[in-house]
């Protein structure tokens, strides 16, 4: 059978403009494009949240691990220490003299019931050099004082030697407002001309304030120049009203 080329030509060229236009037809549907886009745009933002949840899983897992994660204890361990039952002894206060100083040419006694030194035998007796101008004659005052209301009533006297430095503490009014306005509640001397002052201090060297510890039978037992040594001082005191008990 002979078929006419113009005819396969035709059917060929037929073909050709139906594809052509179906494929045309199938671009400009409406229907059809929209619900491709609108499908891509969800797919997107799928995605975005998908990811942005796995970025914040780590975080949330890590508060949750930190908020419930065991509380390590470390046991305590109980130790049982014994008390130390060493004593410290504190030595005996040597005898320094025999017999103490006298009072030498003094003026007379504010505060006291007594005249001389040898009325206070059977007490702890402290004696103390000082003057009321005196800055560390003034330091000394507060721990004197406690220590009078501490051991007074125990058999222990205090006697202040007042023996000025300069001439305004010569005045006994001057003096006498300095035990008020200083505290001071002892008995004190007068040694306004220093005669006592160098009879105790012998040796061209003197110094405010100086204390002295006498013990009941008016030995010398304790001597400190300046300041400090208080816990000594107490030590003295306690010992020697325990001594003669």
């Amino acid at each position: 059978m002979k078929i006419d080329s113009r005819l396969v030509l035709l059917a060929v060229l037929a073909t050709g403009v139906i594809a052509l236009g179906w494929t045309w037809l199938t671009s400009q549907d409406p229907e059809e494009a929209a619900p491709e886009t609108e499908a891509a745009l969800d797919t997107t933002t799928t995605s975005s949240a998908s990811t942005t949840a796995a970025d914040e899983e780590p975080d949330a897992a890590a508060v949750t691990t930190a908020a419930t994660a065991p509380v390590t204890t470390v046991p305590t361990t109980t130790t049982t220490t014994v008390a130390s039952t060493t004593t410290t002894t504190f030595p005996t206060p040597e005898v320094l003299g025999e017999v103490h100083p006298r009072l030498v040419d003094i003026d007379g006694w504010l505060q006291s019931e007594v005249e001389t030194l040898e009325e206070l035998r059977g007490k702890v007796v402290v004696v103390e050099f000082w003057t009321f101008g005196c800055y560390n004659c003034k330091n000394r005052i507060p721990y004197t004082q406690e220590m009078y209301g501490r051991y007074r009533d125990q058999g222990m006297e205090i006697v202040g030697i007042h023996s000025p430095e300069f001439k305004y503490e010569e005045d006994v009014d001057n003096i006498k407002k300095a035990l008020v306005d200083l505290g001071v509640t002892w008995p004190v001397v007068l040694d306004t001309r220093r005669r006592t002052f160098w009879e105790w201090q012998a040796g061209g060297t003197a110094y405010w304030p100086r204390t002295y510890v006498l013990d009941r039978e008016g030995r010398v037992r304790f001597d400190h120049i300046g300041e400090g040594k208080y816990r000594e001082l107490e030590q003295t005191v306690a010992f020697l009203l325990s001594e003669g008990m």
